[in-house]
């Protein structure tokens, strides 16, 4: 059999070095994190002038969370074989088109598809920017490159809403597309100029059942946390989504462990740094988006900001992530991933249960509080959980290892600001007070649906409006409480797991050895390195490195 060896000749940077890999692959991951929370400061605004419905602003806001957590795999894989560079640029041009397109709508449906499309955009876009960083830096300034990385994708969404909320300052919400696909055709030049293309050097065949299957498993995932967090959990097309979903999962599962060439290994979330690393992304993720969707209510209905004011607002998540991601490398090496990533759920989680003690008269200092704490949590998580899935795959399978990491993120997304919007609006309800039904039958159902909307009744309700606003307030901050109580109440059991199967100190998280079938010619037998790198999407996790197991 094809004896499997990395070529020895060293990877080109690009035409500006290392620093130029890490500038053009961070500027087009801050572009696609970005968009996922920049056009929440404009739904209000879109609701007005092109009279969506909640259903359609979900969908406007939401359609591209779901077409980039469904292909991000598949495309991830695409970019390992074809070229990673290849598909990053023609995702920022497919991304920008749609971007265009989309500043040009007039009506919801036009403006939903335009968002789907901006999606696969980002699809192809998202795995090439850490598989493209992991396979040009040296393995002394790997960990530091991945830690950059890690530091922009959590703080993207700031800075994506902050510039969101700029451009709403002085323009329409058309604008935040305009400025989308003008940095998308600037994120494309930026790689064509300053990175180098890589892909594996394996050949293998592309594992369509695979990735049709995880595509369809991730997609009707999301769409069945979205739909049911909007109608209902008991509507049967959210019903069904998730059926659809378990059903794909499963065909996954059996294809995965079947295949010999699967697209991820199911196998592979046996290895302690995959399986840790892919569960504290997930619920920092689930923490992040969560909080942003009931924290920036907090800062316009409660403390009474502008969308630009709410954003800056929350620029000291970003202040303290950047930093805490970039040293971060060195606490693990010295302290060990299994010490530092729990340490940095437990953070999190104490800036989230920090958030529980506000009320509604509370300003702006103790919620800074609790944004300090919960950033350095962010920052410790991220690095680190993201540092252990690309250290437990090969150099071969960066594009995938890259995108399990981004559908992670994506994933705990979802379920984030399903979770918490949930748990916020069934105690908001049961909050308000049981004399709503003497106002008119319109305006006690807009008191119940939203805060925001019962606030705008308020206005104008004349003489009963202040007790009815005060009632509203302090029924946001029941809301408010629960939904910060049940997502630290998360973040703390998921750190105990995350010390628990973390790799032991001073131990990577190699990856496992591969196939029978994969063998090299008779001879000596390869060490444990050697088979970890020579390790592609066939993973075999019975035959893993001692450094792995429990």
């Amino acid at each position: 059999m094809k004896t499997l060896e990395r070529s020895k000749s060293p990877v080109r940077t690009g035409g500006g070095g290392h620093g130029g890999v890490l500038f053009a692959m961070c500027l087009s991951l801050v572009l696609v994190v970005a968009s996922v929370s920049a056009l929440n400061l404009a739904l209000p605004s879109l609701a007005v002038e092109l009279g969506a419905t909640n259903s359609a602003l979900t969908w406007i806001a939401d359609g591209y969370t779901v077409a980039l957590a469904a292909l991000v795999l598949p495309l991830g894989a695409l970019g390992d074989r074809i070229g990673r560079r290849k598909v990053l640029i023609a995702g920022n041009v497919v991304f920008g088109a749609a971007a265009v397109l989309a500043a040009c709508s007039s009506s919801t449906s036009h403006l939903i598809v335009c968002r789907v499309v901006m999606g696969v955009g980002a699809a192809m876009i998202m795995p090439g920017t850490l598989s493209t960083i992991t396979a040009v830096l040296p393995k002394n300034r790997k960990d530091r490159g991945v830690a950059i990385w890690s530091g922009f994708a959590a703080a993207g969404a700031i800075i994506g809403m902050l510039a969101a909320g700029g451009l709403l300052e002085q323009f329409s919400w058309k604008s935040i597309f305009w400025a989308s696909g003008a940095t998308a055709m600037a994120c494309a030049l930026a790689a064509l100029l300053l990175a180098p293309e890589t892909r594996s050097s394996v050949r293998e065949r592309f594992d369509f059942p695979g990735s049709a299957t995880t595509a369809l498993a991730v997609g009707a995932l999301v769409y069945g946390i979205i739909e049911g967090n909007d109608r209902g959990w008991t509507r049967p097309e959210v019903l069904a989504a998730l059926a659809v979903a378990v059903v794909a999962l499963a065909a996954y599962v059996v294809l995965g462990l079947r295949s010999r060439h699967p697209l991820l290994d199911p196998r592979l979330f046996k290895l302690r740094g995959f399986g840790a690393g892919t569960l504290a992304i997930l619920v920092q993720f689930m923490a992040v988006f969560g909080f942003f969707f009931v924290g920036l209510q907090f800062l316009q209905l409660i403390l009474g900001y502008s969308p630009l004011h709410s954003a800056v607002a929350l620029i000291p998540v970003a202040a303290v992530v950047l930093p805490t991601s970039v040293v971060t490398p060195r606490l693990a090496k010295r302290l060990g991933v299994k010490a530092v990533m729990p340490a940095g759920l437990l953070c999190l989680a104490g800036g989230m249960f920090w958030l529980t003690g506000l009320h509604a008269d509370s300003g702006y200092l103790p919620f800074l509080g609790a944004l300090v704490l919960a950033g350095a949590g962010i920052g410790l998580t991220s690095a680190t959980g993201t540092s252990s899935i690309v250290d437990s795959l090969g150099p071969d399978s960066q594009g995938v290892a890259s995108a399990m990491n981004d559908t992670a993120r994506e994933v705990g997304s979802a379920i984030g600001i399903a979770l918490m919007g949930s748990v916020f609006s069934s105690h908001y309800r049961s909050a308000l007070p049981d004399d709503l039904s003497r106002l008119p039958a319109q305006a006690a159902e807009t008191v119940h649906h939203s805060a925001a909307g019962g606030l705008e009744v308020a206005a104008h309700l004349g003489a009963q409006g202040p007790a009815l606003a005060a009632a509203v307030r302090d029924a946001f901050m029941s809301g408010f409480t629960s939904a910060m109580e049940v997502i630290a109440a998360i973040l703390a059991v998921a750190a105990i797991a995350c010390a628990a199967i973390a790799p032991r100190p001073g131990r990577k998280a190699q990856a496992a050895a591969p196939r029978p079938h994969w063998s090299a010619e008779p001879g000596p037998k390869a060490t444990t390195r050697q088979q970890a790198t020579a390790l592609g999407r066939g993973t075999d996790v019975l035959n893993a490195s001692t450094a792995d197991r429990p």
